[in-house]
Parts: C-alpha cells; structure tokens; sequence
C-alpha cells in the first residue's frame, strides 16, 4: 500500500510478538511513528518500554487516561472551575510517570482524544501546560476526528489552539453528528462525508506539519479498508488546491446506510 508509518493498536495477544513486529517492520522500511500505550506503568506498559529499549525506536506513546461518550461543548468541562482545576492535577499525576519513563528513551507522549472529558482538546491543553509548569515538556497531543465529531463546528477556531501541541493527526470521513446516527457514519471512510474537505482545508491552511494517519476502526479488510482511506484522501487532496478530482471513489468496504 506504500505506508511507511504505523501507529500500534495492539492487543494482549500479541506482546509475545513484539519483538518480531518490530523486526518486520525495520526490514520493509516502516516507521514505528507511535504505540498505544496504557494509562499506568503496569506489566503490559513495561513490556512495550522494554521493547523500545531493546530495538532502539522511539515511537509517540499514544495515552487515553479516561474514555467514554463524545463530548459536545455544553458538557466538556466541570461545573466549577475548582472542580476543573481538580481533574486536570488527577490527569497530570496520571501522566506524569509515563512522561518520565517516555523521556529516558526519547519519546513523546500524546494525549489521545478518546472520548469523555479527557478527550476534549482544552482539557488536554490544559494537562499539558500543567505539566510545563512542572518541567515535563515532552507530552503534546494527537487528535482523531472520528472521535471529534462534536468539534465539526467549532474546528476551525478549536485547530490553531491546538497546533502548537499537536503531535499527530488521524483522518476520517466525517458527517456532521454522524456519531449520534450509527456506527457506520461515524466511521465512514475519507472522501464519504460531508464535512471533509471543509476540515482538510482548515488543517492545510493553518500551516501545521507532522504526521497524518488514515486509521482502520472496523473490522472490515484491512487492505481494503486502507485503500478505501487512501483513494479518499487522493481525491480529496487536489481539491483542496483547486483542482479537479475525477469522479467519487466508491468504497469496498463502506456503504451510507440507508435514510429512515
């Protein structure tokens, strides 16, 4: 497919194979750009620094400290500002060893935005001007837009607050409150919503530079479900310079689901 960066979301199955992905992936030329990682220093979290170690990579650890719904505006923060001064210290003392262990191998660590307070972009800018204030200057932000549909409205204000923080990017077709409609909206591929190009323009404009992911959230095909990604983003991209795309690509993997 040509990728040649990948983002691990793995699974308790396969810490016996770390080693060997690793080993793969070094050999066909694939960047190891970032790991998920957990939300303390447990024995799965000491099995992934073990492996950095070993193999002398340094790959974004992606952390989720909370989860849950997608927030909209009206419920992204705590009702009194005591209250979120209070959940912003519990998140930086969440952090902040996993900053310290991420540091000793030179790696960042990203907030990733999976829902719940912990998930809206203020509050992580908080955590992490928090944690600048205390010297852990090694923890930005990576932003998924499948979980920011809340944010379609508000992108181009909330994104150069985020800019200087930001770590990494991943890209999803996106349909305004596709999330509060189905599944399958708010997973649609690239080149199937309509709020994409708008939302592209937004990150191109802003003159942001770092890395951009398409990213597999069903359990369709992988190859499949990448391409149906790839061949949305190469005819949104000329379009985003004026240009004409060709027709729309019809996706494998992805059907809009029919309207009640």
């Amino acid at each position: 497919l040509g990728i040649k960066k990948f983002a691990y979301d793995w699974r308790a199955e396969h810490i016996p194979t770390f080693d060997e992905e690793v080993a793969a992936m070094k050999r066909h030329g694939v960047e190891m750009t970032a790991w998920w990682f957990p939300s303390g220093l447990n024995a799965e979290a000491r099995a992934i620094l073990d492996c950095i170690k070993r193999n002398n990579i340094h790959p974004q650890l992606w952390v989720s400290l909370e989860g849950g719904p997608h927030l909209r505006l009206d419920k992204a923060f705590e009702s009194t500002p005591e209250a979120q001064a209070a959940h912003v210290e519990r998140m930086v003392a969440g952090v902040k060893p996993i900053a310290a262990e991420a540091a000793k191998l030179g790696c960042k660590v990203a907030l990733y935005n999976h829902g719940g307070w912990f998930g809206v972009p203020e509050n992580q800018i908080e955590i992490i001007k928090r944690l600048k204030q205390d010297g852990v200057d090694n923890v930005g932000m990576v932003y998924t837009q499948h979980h920011g549909h809340g944010e379609i409205d508000r992108f181009a204000e909330l994104f150069p607050k985020m800019k200087p923080y930001l770590l990494a990017v991943t890209l999803n077709g996106m349909i305004k409150d596709g999330d509060l409609q189905s599944h399958e909206l708010g997973t649609a591929p690239l080149g199937q919503g309509d709020q994409d190009l708008r939302l592209l323009r937004i990150i191109k404009q802003s003159g942001w530079n770092g890395p951009v992911g398409i990213i597999l959230e069903v359990t369709a095909d992988a190859e499949a479900r990448l391409l149906d990604q790839l061949y949305g983003l190469n005819w949104l991209v000329p379009q985003l310079d004026g240009k004409a795309a060709g027709p729309k690509p019809t996706p494998q993997t992805w059907r809009a689901p029919a309207k009640p």
